[in-house]
């Protein structure tokens, strides 16, 4: 894989455990964070640590994320502050024969960078439609524009992502040899966060069809899946 395909591993992204769970190519690390819709934006402010969930997307190398501009986390970052942001996947329970080894498999991601708040007008209006159209594909052409109001109220930051690391962990049940003898129940139980039914506007006009960029929301499917289709519809290859 060539070098700009993997992020360069330093003492701040690297594994000091489970090495063989790490994951450095940009492809794994993308996807992770291409399929989830929140993610823990940790920073510090006067000596205080904050950990703030918040939704976020990627462009490029770039993350986003949103939130309202007289919110703490906005004031503190709008001079540009060190940052850490992580988006983690449950996959799955695992239950051992032991305490040690009960574990969950999941999918994981932490990006290191230093954030700061956009304040040209232009690029905030775009941003605004990107963050919709990222999660729902060409909505913000079939929605009202954001007025004035809107605008001043919200805020974004932008990370250049210059390190990160992915981490993900999908085995099974993991005992000492000894004690698969044992007669203790074991599993592995998948966890997934799927779509429920669409529950329209009890005010919604008559007559309107579900808008093609949300065809892909539909019942029963996996919400990780669904977000990285829409990413890949929005920003295709």
């Amino acid at each position: 894989m060539p070098e700009h395909d993997s992020f360069p591993i330093s003492n701040r992204n690297r594994l000091r455990r489970r090495h063989e769970r790490g994951r450095f190519d940009r492809a794994t690390v993308y996807d992770i964070l291409d399929s989830a819709m929140v993610a823990h934006i940790a920073y510090v402010i006067d000596g205080q640590p904050y950990c703030t969930p918040t939704g976020f997307w990627r462009e490029d190398d770039r993350l986003y994320w949103h939130g309202s501009s007289a919110s703490r986390m906005i004031r503190g970052q709008s001079a540009g502050v060190p940052v850490c942001v992580t988006a983690t996947h449950l996959d799955a329970i695992v239950l051992a024969r032991s305490g040690f080894h009960h574990s969950v498999n999941y999918r994981s991601v932490m990006a290191f960078g230093t954030a700061e708040v956009v304040t040209d007008v232009d690029e905030k209006l775009r941003l605004m439609d990107g963050f919709v159209d990222r999660l729902y594909p060409g909505r913000s052409r079939e929605i009202r524009p954001a007025n004035a109001q809107e605008v001043k109220a919200t805020s974004f930051v932008v990370m250049p992502i210059d390190e990160a690391s992915g981490k993900i962990r999908s085995t099974h049940v993991s005992d000492d040899e000894e004690d698969y003898d044992l007669p203790i129940w074991a599993a592995r139980i998948p966890v997934r966060q799927v779509l429920g039914e669409a529950e329209p506007c009890p005010r919604q006009l008559a007559g309107l069809d579900v808008p093609a960029g949300m065809r892909g929301y539909r019942a029963e499917r996996p919400l990780d899946e669904t977000l990285l289709e829409a990413y890949r519809l929005h920003y295709p290859e």
